[in-house]
């Protein structure tokens, strides 16, 4: 098994796969519990997302408000999960279940279409940075989408000059592959953004569908590095 790939994960769900719909799952790791947010979230996550990184580098509203987090916990997490279509977890320690960050997987086409693209996001409590539970969390995450899900192309994006975000993408074995201009709309502005990816096969992993590279992709890739621990989300 590669340096990138995670250790044992634990699982608790039926799947969603052959009912058509996502029911919501846990994810254990050595030090954390990725589970659903619930209502009685809202004070952390309203407390976590008054850092001005959070609302600088993410799509959270700014100036963020209580009822942002109540909407956020009561509403719209269960309804994503619900609709399919994003699935947010809180990242809570094992240990004392405080909660260090966020962590969400956006189907980009619908896992059961022959596309099977999803996109990961983040952000992390600044005072449980540094620490290592956002790459810790990040990796459950990517096991369950390519082996419970069936993802094959998993992408990573942030606005350009978000180097703490990037960092963990990297350490995480995603590729860059370039600069999108004016692909995000932040504060009434649009603004440029990186954009990564990254597949089964680079964590030693199987694809159903088989990947042709272009011999131009075959000469540029060179086994993904660990970068350095992020600074911000």
């Amino acid at each position: 098994m590669p340096s990138n790939s995670p250790k044992a994960l634990a699982v608790s769900d039926d799947g969603g796969a052959d009912s058509g719909r996502m029911e919501p799952v846990t994810l254990t790791t050595e030090r954390l519990v990725l589970r659903p947010f619930r209502p009685s979230d809202a004070d952390a996550v309203f407390a976590a997302c008054q850092d001005p990184d959070i609302q600088r580098w993410t799509t959270v509203p700014s100036p963020y408000e209580r009822a942002h987090a109540e909407d956020f916990t009561a509403r719209i997490c269960p309804e994503n999960w619900r609709a399919d279509v994003t699935y947010d977890f809180a990242v809570v320690t094992k240990s004392d279940g405080v909660l260090v960050g966020a962590m969400g997987l956006v189907r980009l086409a619908h896992l059961r279409s022959p596309e099977h693209q999803a996109e990961l996001g983040y952000w992390t409590a600044r005072e449980h940075r540094r620490r290592g539970y956002t790459d810790e969390a990040a990796r459950a995450v990517i096991e369950w989408a390519f082996t419970r899900l069936g993802v094959e192309r998993l992408e990573w994006c942030s606005e350009a000059g978000n180097e703490g975000s990037r960092a963990v993408a990297l350490g995480l074995g995603f590729r860059m592959e370039g600069t999108d201009r004016a692909r995000i709309v932040h504060q009434g502005t649009r603004r440029d953004a990186w954009r990564g990816a990254l597949l089964p096969s680079d964590w030693g992993l199987p694809s159903t569908t088989p990947y042709l590279p272009s011999k131009a992709t075959e000469a540029s890739e060179a086994p993904a590095g660990r970068a350095p621990r992020p600074s911000t989300v």
